[in-house]
């Protein structure tokens, strides 16, 4: 396994604007466009020219040319050459091949389908043996799918879960005034590096339209951060989050994991995180504090 993310989605009749990491550039990804269109748009996305992917795809100019334009159909494997040249996820080459008359080839099955049962069965191995520190199971929208024994534990120190019906969304549950915000030392930068991670972390560096609309919850909260910063505390290798709890602040870094060359949208679109101490004091902290939860 590698390391987890989200994806771009194009299942809505509705065409879906998708904002990029990079200069945020919009890629507009619909069901009912030609194919020509949305080869062009990634193409956009990436800031490739039709000769660059043309020979990452191993095909001429020209025939890249006559396919945009849609004078020419390519086949499945060149088009899926063309869509491995620019990066795009495994859910759009389905949009992708759609858009070209030929059948989905990526599974769309659920995280826990027993096709998954070599990763489900790693995802429960990992979260197992992240205790008693939190590990939780993430779609590409930050929903949890699974947590281990110290997640609810760790956070029920906090807030009452039981206010917060399933699926639960850690960034809604962080950034809302009810949830773990008051609890979070440094907000402004521990909002901002989240919302940067959003963008950085999402599969194909874009967000689809429930991406953009989760940015647009967690910025319309009060107190919101409006505008990314550099990050304070250079002599730290990351930036950590910091959780109150008796007068003292709990510093936590997180670790990602997501499945390496996935071959299922499921797969792909998965990621666990893992929060560690970031210094002995906390590790020490965080055990008195788990054994009397």
């Amino acid at each position: 396994m590698g390391s987890i993310t989200s994806g771009v989605i194009a299942s809505s009749s509705e065409a879906v604007v998708c904002i990029s990491v990079a200069g945020e550039r919009p890629v507009k990804v619909d069901p009912d466009c030609q194919l020509g269109e949305l080869l062009r748009d990634w193409r956009a996305q990436r800031g490739k020219s039709q000769l660059d992917t043309a020979l990452a795809a191993d095909m001429s100019q020209r025939h890249l040319s006559f396919i945009e334009s849609g004078r020419s159909v390519p086949g499945r494997d060149k088009l899926l050459a063309v869509a491995e040249a620019l990066d795009v996820p495994l859910r759009e080459r389905n949009a992708l091949l759609l858009a070209a008359g030929y059948a989905p080839l990526y599974s769309e099955q659920s995280w826990d389908a027993p096709q998954m049962r070599s990763i489900t069965a790693a995802v429960e191995r990992m979260l197992k043996q992240q205790e008693p520190y939190p590990a939780v199971l993430l779609d590409r929208h930050w929903n949890v799918l699974a947590v281990n024994d110290a997640a609810p534990r760790f956070f029920g120190r906090f807030v009452n879960l039981f206010h917060w019906p399933k699926p639960r969304n850690l960034l809604r549950l962080t950034f809302d005034p009810t949830g773990l915000r008051p609890f979070i030392h440094d907000w402004d930068q521990v909002a901002r590096s989240l919302l940067e991670r959003v963008r950085q972390e999402a599969v194909g560096r874009v967000l689809d339209r429930a991406g953009l609309q989760l940015i647009e919850t967690l910025l319309a909260y009060p107190g919101a951060p409006v505008a990314a910063s550099n990050p304070d505390g250079a002599h730290l290798p990351m930036i950590p989050i910091g959780f109150i709890k008796g007068g003292e602040i709990l510093r936590y870094f997180s670790m990602v994991t997501t499945v390496g060359a996935p071959t299922t949208i499921a797969a792909q679109e998965l990621r666990i995180e893992c929060l560690f101490p970031a210094d002995e004091a906390t590790e020490r902290a965080h055990l008195a504090l788990m054994e009397a939860a």
